[in-house]
């Protein structure tokens, strides 16, 4: 299984005014996020499911990914909010889900838990060393048997900028 952690494009700032949960993204947010789109669609990408946080950023980045054609189908998770633990979402979301192993899931989330999750994914703990810019991607193979914790490979690794 293939796992693409992406990050919400670029949102407002935060405000005393505005609840971060509500934040939404910038007019360059969603530009650049829709370039991004494309592009990963000129690349010949697809996602069998697009799988957000339930916060407003996230979900808006998920929608423009499902409108360029990436995935037909999208889902919002809790455990993608800030704080999520990807110990907790593996076994109660992915694992009873049992998944074909030439799944490609694409999940949409925030810093620094996606940059975390690849890293324990990678190497079993958090390492702080990866990190992942505003609408960019890391691609994660999940072994075939297995706990995936400290046992995955990175295959994509990628800011925006590389594909704008």
């Amino acid at each position: 299984m293939e796992l693409y952690l992406i990050r919400h494009g670029i949102a407002e700032e935060r405000a005393a005014e505005i609840k971060d949960e509500e934040r939404v993204l910038t007019k360059e947010g969603r530009q650049k996020t829709k370039k991004v789109a494309q592009r990963l669609v000129q690349l010949d990408l697809h996602f069998d499911l697009i799988v957000t946080s339930p916060l407003v950023r996230a979900r808006q980045t998920a929608e423009i990914l499902v409108e360029a054609g990436l995935s037909s189908q999208m889902e919002e998770c809790h455990y993608l909010a800030p704080g999520g633990n990807i110990k907790i979402w593996l076994k109660n979301w992915l694992e009873p889900r049992n998944y074909a192993q030439n799944t490609q899931i694409a999940l949409v989330g925030h810093e620094p838990d996606l940059s975390q999750w690849a890293e324990i994914l990678l190497w079993g703990e958090a390492k702080a060393s990866l990190v992942l810019k505003k609408a960019g991607m890391i691609g994660i193979k999940l072994p075939e048997i297995g706990s995936p914790l400290g046992r995955s490979q990175m295959f994509w690794l990628t800011p925006p900028k590389y594909l704008l």
